[in-house]
C-alpha cells in the first residue's frame, strides 16, 4: 500500500452513518503501551529508538491481527506524505514531526492505527463512525491481548500499565468523541457546555486533538484520568455524558428551527452558494462552510447530498491532500485556488 492508495477513498470512520450521526462524527478509543525492557522515550537514545522501531515494526507488519495492518516507517517519508497522516488521523503532529526511527501500523480500512516511538513506544487507536464506545473498545481490547501475547509491556500491580506521561498511568487509555454543535454555537450556549465537562475532568478540542483549536462547530471530548479506574468504567462514564450533550445539541436544533427557521435556511444556503461558486477559500472558510452545510443536510433544509460526500470534502480539503492530488508543492495562495476548485466539483450536479 502506498499513500497515492489512500487518495481514492476516506477512512471508515468518516462513512457518517454510525449510531447518533447527525451530532456524533466518530469515536476514538487509545491505548499507550510500552515495552519493558526499554526506557521511556524521554530517556531514549536514537540508538534505542532504533532498536524498538526494529523490534516492533517487523511484529505489526507480520502479526495474526484481528485486522492484518501495514507498516510505514516514517523516515522513508516525505514531509508531506507525514502530514497527509496527520490529516487522516494515523499519526499525530508530534509524531509527524519527530525525529528518529519510529512508524505506524494501520488497517486497510484506516479503523486502527499503532503508532511506534510517538510519546510512548506504542500508541494504539481504534475509530469507529458515530457513537460506538463499546465497539470500539472491544476491539482494542482485542489487540492489546494480542499484542501482549509476543510483547512484554511495562505494567506494575500497584499503578498499571506504565507510561512516558504520569496522567495516562493505569489503564493508559484515552476516550475521545468527535462532536458537531452547530447549534449549540448559534445560540451562544458552547460555554455552558464546555464548563460542565471541565467541572467532570473532560478536555476539548479541535478536530486533531491536541494542541488545536475547535473549528467548524467541531468539539473532540476526551477524559483526562485515567488512574484508578477500570476500561470499562471511563467506557460507561463516557456513555452517560455524550448522550447528554447530544441531547442539548438536539434540544436547540429543534428551538432554533422553530423560532429562527429563515436564520438557519440562510446560514444553509449562504455557505451552499459560496461552496459552489467561491474562487478562493482558505481551509478554515471551507470548514465553516461545509460545517454549515451538515446541519443544513442533517435538519433536512437542503437535500441531495450526503453526510458523507461532506465528510470527504472536509479531509481533501486540508493542505497535504491538496498537494498530493495535484502532485505538485502548492503555496497558500495557490492552494486556496484548487479547494475552492476542489469543492466546486464535488458539488456539481448536485
Amino acid at each position: 500500500m502506498s499513500v497515492e492508495d489512500l487518495l481514492g477513498r476516506a477512512g471508515e470512520w468518516l462513512k457518517g452513518t454510525g449510531p447518533e450521526g447527525d451530532v456524533v462524527v466518530s469515536s476514538r478509543v487509545r491505548l499507550a503501551r510500552n515495552l519493558n525492557r526499554f526506557p521511556f522515550l524521554t530517556l531514549a537514545s536514537p540508538a534505542v529508538r532504533t532498536e524498538i522501531e526494529r523490534h516492533v515494526g517487523p511484529r505489526l507488519a507480520e502479526g495474526k491481527w484481528p485486522r492484518p495492518l501495514d507498516y510505514w516507517p516514517l523516515e522513508k517519508l516525505s514531509p508531506l506524505d507525514r502530514a497527509f497522516l496527520v490529516e487522516r488521523h494515523l499519526i499525530s503532529r508530534e509524531h509527524a514531526q519527530a525525529e528518529g526511527d519510529r512508524g505506524v501500523a494501520f488497517s486497510a480500512d484506516e479503523a486502527v492505527s499503532i503508532m511506534v516511538n510517538e510519546e510512548d513506544h506504542l500508541r494504539l487507536q481504534v475509530l469507529r463512525s458515530g457513537f460506538q464506545l463499546d465497539e470500539a473498545f472491544e476491539e482494542i481490547d482485542r489487540l492489546d491481548t494480542t499484542l501482549e501475547e509476543s510483547l512484554n509491556f511495562a505494567f506494575s500491580p500497584r499503578f498499571g500499565y506504565l507510561t512516558a506521561c504520569p496522567t495516562n498511568v493505569g489503564t493508559g487509555m484515552r476516550i475521545s468523541v468527535l462532536l458537531h454543535l452547530p447549534a449549540v454555537v448559534l445560540a451562544k450556549q458552547v460555554d455552558k457546555v464546555l464548563q460542565s465537562l471541565q467541572r467532570l475532568n473532560y478536555v476539548v478540542r479541535g478536530l486533531y486533538g491536541e494542541g488545536t483549536s475547535p473549528l467548524g462547530d467541531f468539539y473532540q471530548v476526551s477524559n483526562q484520568v485515567t488512574l484508578g479506574k477500570s476500561e470499562r468504567d471511563l467506557v460507561g462514564e463516557m456513555k452517560r455524558v455524550v448522550p447528554e450533550i447530544l441531547k442539548f445539541e438536539r434540544q436547540w436544533r429543534r428551538k432554533l428551527l422553530e423560532v429562527e427557521r429563515r436564520r438557519l435556511e440562510d446560514r444553509v444556503w449562504r455557505a451552499w452558494g459560496i461552496l459552489r461558486n467561491a474562487r478562493r477559500m482558505t481551509s478554515e472558510e471551507a470548514i465553516e462552510l461545509l460545517s454549515a452545510l451538515r446541519l443544513g443536510v442533517d435538519l433536512e433544509l437542503i437535500r441531495g447530498i450526503s453526510v458523507r460526500t461532506i465528510h470527504e470534502m472536509f479531509l481533501f480539503i486540508q493542505p497535504a491532500h491538496l498537494q498530493k492530488l495535484e502532485r505538485r508543492v502548492l503555496e497558500a495562495e495557490e492552494r486556496d485556488a484548487v479547494r475552492a476548485d476542489f469543492v466546486r466539483r464535488r458539488l456539481e450536479g448536485l
